[in-house]
């Protein structure tokens, strides 16, 4: 059997999973959508129970506040009796599917200030502005908070959960009290590592009380603190979780980061952060406090979850976002259809940055991913077989027209797909060419892999005609023929030392030591990347006031991060205005500067690529065309693309 120790059972007390594979809570905002905010949908379970289909050994839902005063619209509540019904409805839904359920209690601390109306608990006083202060917790409240935890147990219980997992990171009212970089307190929860560690120790003992003696208790900690002065070291929390195992806790879920530096990049890290971050932390917690462990953080293939357990470094395995992007993931990874996996990549635009504007944003209902469209959309998205097969001509096999033509197919289609270059995967292809990038070349491989396993008919090196249209005349057409760079009319733009980003990155050889970047987006800054990996300084010349502005929060953390510690230099407000032999001449606030320049590289964008007579003769032929991804609008995201391919083929089954 592929992924022997993966896919091999494991018995927790009196619970037995059928494999090692962990889905972790990740906030989806759905609940916004019940009655009150704060309950389970009739979405929120189709998502679980796909999941639970899809061969997952274990559900966690998602933070579930255990205290009803500070508990935020768009995150489940377990803090009151009425939510019992709808979370009984979940975890009956997912045990039918052969799935097992887990909830995470919480007290969310800081993290609850997205809804204004309710409470917002901190260790002391945290002065936010010059006019308001947000009071330190009493020491009553405290207490509640403990009982609400026990009460909540109580609650999750009688709702038919298989464990429970306490959240004691991440900023979250228990790790606040826990860390010295965050705890300032000077009573006697606060000042020494004894005192900090009384209050989460309390509500460990609390939830425990309330459990069934079978019942496991998972807890999730972050294996240090970063970028907080005075914060947990690994030793600190290796101390605390022999405490905690004392308390009742069985299991440690091990995470990382906080809210209030840049170290919240590692709570849903991005692809720029390296592949399970977590793991030799994990395995020295294991080794050190005897207890089952299980490490979070970019681990998104079956290979590499079989490593870290052959290699003895944990007992379970968090792959979340991997299940975000693939309901099926494990019952493919177990079958051996390893091109068949729609790989998680770490973009963070459908899971952290929909999540974070669904907070604020009210047409942003809940999250997505990018490659899966039909996320917590299951029932009503769902891809079923077509009655009409059809013929279908995809133009472009980027990574949108790969989705596409593999949906037309597994839908009962017939597609086509024309490729101008000589390999399938486009601009996905490019973007793993840059350092630290490789998931998404690493997706666009596999998913071109399955374009073969499929037996889908593809003509590389075809750059289609509106005569082969005419001759091939099928049922309906996908232009997915994406963008193409944009050189702007810069005097010297057609100097042998230009080239365009697309070109970089396709590997073409290179020497020098300088470079000018004409543009400061990603792709800019992704050549960038790509020069000071070659060993050649860049400097990045931006027209607008700030760089890296199409990306989200986590993914622009990185990389300014990233900025800061290579041969890259960025000038904003910074107008391009000649090529002049290996000189750059540019205007910034009024004033020329000139840099010495070995490359210029055009990154300033895209543009669709034209397809006006391919579009015409579709329409003289009555053949229906679709335009998905940049060959609509330019340029765009990847998510859209993907989106877009997805719902012309649900149109295309109509």
């Amino acid at each position: 059997m592929p992924f022997e120790k993966l896919f091999s059972p494991i018995k927790i007390r009196d619970l037995e999973l059928k494999n090692r594979v962990v889905m972790s809570a990740m906030g989806t905002h759905e609940s916004a959508e019940s009655e009150d905010g704060k309950g389970v949908t009739d979405k929120l379970i189709a998502y679980h129970v796909a999941r639970a289909k899809g061969g997952c050994g274990l559900n966690t839902i998602e933070v579930t506040s255990i205290d009803a005063a500070s508990a935020p619209r768009g995150f489940l509540s377990i803090a009151e009796d009425k939510y019992i019904p709808g979370l009984r409805n979940l975890n009956d839904a997912v045990h039918a599917a052969g799935g097992k359920t887990c909830v995470q209690l919480w007290q969310g601390g800081l993290a609850v200030a997205s809804d204004q109306t309710v409470q917002v608990l901190v260790p002391n006083d945290m002065p936010v502005s010059a006019e308001y202060t947000i009071p330190g917790i009493t020491e009553e409240r405290l207490y509640s908070i403990i009982d609400a935890f026990q009460t909540a147990a109580k609650r999750a219980v009688e709702a038919g959960f298989d464990c429970l997992e306490f959240h004691c990171a991440h900023n979250y009212l228990p790790h606040s009290m826990l860390s010295g970089g965050l705890n300032h307190r000077t009573d006697g929860w606060g000042g020494s590592f004894e005192n900090r560690k009384k209050f989460p120790l309390a509500c460990i003992r609390a939830i425990r009380e309330s459990m069934p003696e079978g019942m496991p208790l998972l807890m999730r900690i972050g294996c240090h603190d970063d970028m907080l002065k005075g914060g947990l070291t690994l030793e600190d929390v290796i101390a605390f979780c022999k405490d905690a195992k004392e308390a009742g806790v069985d299991i440690l879920n091990i995470s990382r980061g906080n809210i209030v530096t840049d170290a919240t990049i590692y709570e849903v890290a991005p692809v720029d952060i390296p592949k399970g971050f977590n793991v030799e932390d994990a395995a020295r917690i294991r080794k050190e406090t005897g207890m089952l462990t299980m490490p979070c953080g970019r681990i998104n293939t079956p290979e590499y979850a079989e490593q870290i357990l052959q290699e003895d470094k944990a007992d379970l395995i968090v792959m979340a976002r991997a299940q975000l992007a693939d309901p099926d993931f494990c019952n493919k990874a177990q079958e051996g259809r390893l091109n068949d996996i729609r790989y998680c990549i770490g973009c963070n635009q459908g899971c952290y940055d929909y999540f974070v504007a669904s907070l604020y944003d009210p047409n942003v209902k809940h999250i997505t991913c990018m490659r899966n469209p039909a996320l917590l959309e299951e029932e009503a998205w769902a891809l079923k077989q077509t009655h009409t097969p059809k013929k279908v001509m995809v133009i472009g096999g980027g990574i949108a027209g790969i989705e596409a033509a593999l949906d037309l197919k597994k839908t009962g289609n017939e597609p086509v797909i024309f490729e101008k270059e000589n390999s399938l995967g486009g601009q996905f292809v490019l973007a793993g060419a840059a350092p630290g990038k490789s998931d998404f070349g690493y997706a666009a491989a596999k998913a071109a892999a399955n374009v073969t396993d499929q037996g889908i008919e593809v003509h590389l090196n075809t750059e289609v005609t509106p005569g082969m249209i005419e001759e091939m005349h099928p049922d309906a057409v996908i232009i997915s023929a994406g963008s193409v760079p944009i050189v702007p009319d810069i005097k010297g733009s057609g100097n042998e030392i230009v080239i365009k980003s697309h070109t970089l990155l396709e590997g073409r050889e290179i020497s020098g030591k300088t470079a000018v970047v004409i543009g400061g987006g990603l792709v800019g800054f992704e050549c960038a990347e790509y020069l000071a990996d070659k060993g050649i300084q860049a400097d990045i010349l931006e027209m607008k006031h700030e760089v890296l502005t199409e990306l989200g929060q986590l993914r622009k953390i990185a990389s300014q991060s990233s900025l800061a510690k290579l041969p890259i230099t960025v000038h904003t407000d910074t107008v391009c205005k000649a090529i002049e032999g290996n000189k750059v001449i540019a205007q910034k606030e009024g004033k020329e500067i000139s840099l010495q320049a070995d490359l210029v590289i055009m990154a300033v964008g895209t543009k669709s690529t034209e397809t006006t007579a391919l579009q015409e003769v579709c329409q003289k032929l009555g053949i229906p065309a679709y335009l998905v991804g940049d060959a609509k609008k330019a340029p765009g995201m990847a998510l859209n693309a993907i989106h877009d391919a997805y719902h012309t083929v649900l149109e295309i089954n109509q």
